[in-house]
């Protein structure tokens, strides 16, 4: 008999351990989920904030120039070597202006295609705005090439291969996004949305990664400068790096353990305080560029 109630209170224990061990299963998941969750909030509120306001500068600066026909302005560049307003160069500078506010149209309006409420509860406007953003990144793309392969074809930098690259991007993503929504296969549509959304965003992507680089090193006592490795680099890695933690993203939300998510979750909360302090080194510079104020770093 004491056998008989030993194995009973053994197999008692052992549905109980079984019990807490998925409780516990169960809880780490959550958690793992929730941080997940709110990290990738956490850099969605900072990139729709950054990109919102390089939307006003691009109006700003380059939308208003073309409307007072002041595109001379532009060259307050000319400190960093830049010359953007060529005079008499109609279809160069027109060329120019479609990239430059394309971007600012593509920063306006491609972080709201990626609120899930607009797209549930407003979904004519979520498919006229994807028209639209679709529109304006073509001609992102072919402007881009135009500006290097045809107004400044000699010689093509490594600036210009970068913005070739993903030219071809875009114009693929904007494929795949397009062919997976006629499909009716939503879930791949909207991996291919947020590709195509950050490929169209690089140069954004560009400047406020230089600018956490410089901000950062110097906090560090590196003493950044323009001749570093970093900015070749980061000519490509402006748009292969989001894409990789995009990917990993992906990875981590279907088929990742919590350990791969809470991991996921830490690179993107460290990837968004660098963005943060990208953003906040770039904001004076642009409202500089906005200004009658001297550009300089």
């Amino acid at each position: 008999m004491e056998s008989k109630y030993g194995d009973v209170c053994g197999s008692h224990l052992t549905i109980n351990d079984m019990i807490k061990t998925e409780v516990h299963k169960k809880s780490s998941a959550k958690v793992a989920n929730q941080s997940l969750k709110y990290t990738t909030m956490f850099w969605f509120i900072t990139t729709l904030v950054g990109q919102w306001f390089f939307f006003y500068y691009i109006i700003g600066f380059y939308g208003f120039s073309v409307i007072n026909d002041n595109m001379e302005i532009w060259n307050r560049w000319e400190p960093m070597g830049v010359t953007p307003f060529h005079a008499g160069d109609f279809s160069g500078n027109l060329a120019f202006a479609a990239h430059a506010i394309g971007a600012g149209i593509v920063a306006f309006g491609g972080a709201l295609q990626l609120i899930p409420k607009i797209r549930i509860s407003f979904p004519k406007y979520h498919k006229i705005n994807g028209y639209v953003y679709l529109t304006t990144v073509f001609c992102l793309a072919i402007s881009g090439f135009y500006l290097v392969w045809i107004r400044n074809p000699d010689p093509i930098d490594l600036s210009g291969i970068g913005t070739t690259i993903n030219g071809f991007l875009i114009l693929g993503f904007a494929y795949f996004t397009v062919r997976r929504a006629i499909d009716k296969n939503i879930a791949s549509h909207r991996k291919w949305a947020l590709r195509l959304f950050f490929v169209s965003n690089a140069q954004w992507v560009l400047r406020i990664g230089v600018f956490s680089y410089l901000v950062t090193g110097n906090l560090l006592g590196m003493s950044p400068a323009f001749g570093d490795p970093f900015f070749p680099i980061w000519t490509f890695g402006c748009f292969v790096f989001p894409l990789l933690i995009l990917q990993l993203y992906f990875y981590a939300k279907e088929k990742g353990s919590n350990s791969i998510k809470f991991a996921t979750s830490g690179v993107l909360f460290v990837v968004t305080i660098l963005m943060m302090i990208g953003m906040v080194g770039f904001t004076p510079f642009l409202l500089t560029v906005m200004s009658d104020g001297p550009i300089t770093f």
